[in-house]
């Protein structure tokens, strides 16, 4: 019998071994294919904020933080510096390995954030086939968004953040909490501007608690129960036992009806389609909260992080700006596909989904419609939900078998394979268009234009008039520019200057709702450099503007003097 009993340990032993390792390899394999596909989605060519973001990392490397602006010919912009420790690691990468050192961090974060979703939906949902099913379109909805700017960075803290939370609630590990401290001091200093979105991410699970206390109290009639325990306490100090055993039986009957109460609440198979549960730990969340709400008095960019976006929301930039603009949903496929799987899920499926997941999607959701980048974020965070809310509906409809068939079969050498054969299609076709790409894209920035300026035009006495895109690619050529991709510097909100708003003006002008010479007049223009395409441009060639002497052209950009100044 002993050695039987061996025998049998042994070979359990062994099939533990092997599951372990299959589990293991499944990870390495997804792991290494999500890497592959985030490489192949993120682009070679750099966006326009880089430009400048390099450009001030140099400055603050020289100079330091001054809260001033030294790009632009306005004079005296006050500047915040949004995103300063993001620049100073930008212009060390581009000191160290140029273009090509930028586009490899760039392939570096893009993967870090893949797998980081990978393994915190895999974490919380303790399924890896799900979450390498998830994470793989994710990505690809966050393609867009993948670019060498500080929310690429943001998007790893916000992931690992809804860990922490999650973590901390479950079983109040104090260093979850100090991993939530560390990253809201990380966003107050790489990307200012998503800080307050760093605490939008506690309110669902802070409002789940709140209204699990206020639904016990009514529905569990705890108000009542404290009447008649103070009524039970008087009567026993006046020894009037009768009335005690009247009251006691009363206590006796309402404690027994919340006793069915909660366990209708709590079985599996009754109707309720959300989950509420009071999570007692949601209390310390908040206390972490607010010691969170003191961290952005540690950065050396004053009070910006508690003011920034009121200046934004109080000004117009973002009316003007496309990806602050809201979404239609009916010209955004990704939006639509997302949308239509969580309610496909909710309405036609027995899954029940947590009142907190329900908040964060719902918010998240309110707004992406008032600003199309949040589709980011309900990507990135709905990843999370939408991946328990699967597994869930595969436990329900298989009792657990089919979701554990559903693992084996993703570990499967046919399966990997498959994946394998798949995912690099997938990014095959991605990155096939972008072969020949450069890291400056001469169609989008005036590169030989720049050269010409550069070579020709005495910039110490040359005011500018350049438009809103390539700006930022003037500045990094050292060129002193009107206007460039900080929209926040010039707007009055935020540019110290009340009585001239510098990104109302180029919008106005831009788009012909204002006569350019006047724009000109008012700034004292000197030079004029526009693309072809553009309405100012069309207007000047178009009625022959004798003002304007034309200095260079190319196929994408054309340099003016202006005459008469």
């Amino acid at each position: 019998m002993k050695i039987k009993k061996q025998k049998e340990n042994k070979t359990k032993n062994e099939k533990l071994k092997k599951h372990i390792n299959i589990n293991i390899n499944f990870t390495i394999v997804a792991i290494v294919l999500i890497a592959i596909f985030c490489i192949c989605v993120t682009p070679i060519t750099l966006q326009n904020d880089t430009y400048y973001t390099i450009k001030i990392g140099e400055l603050i490397k020289n100079n330091g933080i001054d809260m001033m602006d030294h790009f632009s010919w306005h004079e005296n912009l006050s500047y915040t510096y949004p995103h300063w420790l993001y620049d100073l690691c930008t212009y060390f990468i581009y000191a160290i390995g140029g273009f090509k050192g930028i586009y490899i961090i760039t392939c570096a974060l893009s993967v870090i954030l893949g797998i980081s979703i990978f393994l915190v939906n895999s974490k919380l949902t303790k399924n890896k086939s799900i979450s390498f099913i998830i994470t793989i379109g994710a990505i690809y909805v966050l393609k867009p968004y993948i670019a060498a700017r500080a929310q690429l960075v943001t998007f790893i803290l916000f992931i690992w953040e809804i860990f922490f939370i999650e973590k901390f609630i479950e079983n109040r590990k104090i260093g979850y909490g100090i991993g939530l401290i560390i990253i809201s001091v990380l966003i107050a200093n790489l990307h200012v501007a998503t800080w307050p979105f760093f605490f939008v991410l506690f309110l669902p699970y802070i409002a789940e608690y709140l209204i699990s206390l206020i639904s016990d109290i009514i529905i569990y009639k705890k108000d009542r129960e404290l009447v008649i325990k103070y009524k039970i306490k008087v009567a026993q100090k006046k020894n009037n036992l009768e009335r005690v055993g009247e009251l006691q039986t009363k206590l006796n009957e309402l404690e027994d009806k919340n006793i069915k109460i909660k366990a209708k609440r709590e079985d599996e198979n009754n109707s309720y389609k959300l989950i509420i549960k009071r999570k007692k730990d949601v209390k310390f969340l908040i206390i972490i909260m607010i010691i969170c709400a003191f961290t952005g008095l540690l950065t050396p960019i004053g009070d910006t992080p508690y003011t920034y976006l009121y200046k934004t929301m109080e000004g117009n930039t973002t009316e003007s700006i496309s990806e602050h603009l809201p979404l239609t949903l009916i010209n955004n496929n990704e939006a639509m596909c997302i949308l239509v799987i969580f309610l496909a899920i909710l309405i036609f499926t027995k899954v029940k989904i947590r009142l907190s997941d329900l908040f964060m999607i719902t918010g998240l959701c309110c707004l992406m419609f008032a600003t199309r980048r949040q589709l980011s974020m309900l990507t990135l965070i709905g990843s999370v939900v939408l991946t328990r809310l699967i597994v869930e509906m595969i436990q329900i409809y298989t009792k657990n078998n089919g979701l554990k068939e559903f693992e084996e079969a993703f570990k499967h050498i046919g399966v990997v394979i498959s994946l394998v054969v798949l995912i690099g299609i997938m990014g095959y076709d991605n990155i096939k268009p972008r072969l020949d790409d450069k890291f400056v894209d001469s169609k989008s920035y005036p590169v030989e234009a720049c050269d010409y300026i550069l070579e020709n035009i005495d910039l110490s006495t040359a005011k500018f008039y350049n438009e809103y895109n390539y700006g930022s690619y003037m500045l990094f050529r050292g060129i002193p520019v009107f206007i460039d991709s900080r929209a926040d510097l010039y707007a009055p909100e935020f540019s110290g200057n009340k009585d001239e708003d510098i990104f109302s003006d180029f919008i106005n002008t831009s788009s012909i709702s204002k006569f350019y010479e006047d724009t000109f007049e008012k700034y004292n223009i000197t030079h004029v450099i526009l693309g072809k395409k553009s309405k100012t441009n069309m207007i000047i060639t178009k009625t022959h503007d004798e003002n304007y002497k034309e200095l260079y052209s190319d196929d994408n950009f054309v340099v003016y003097e202006r005459l008469n100044k």
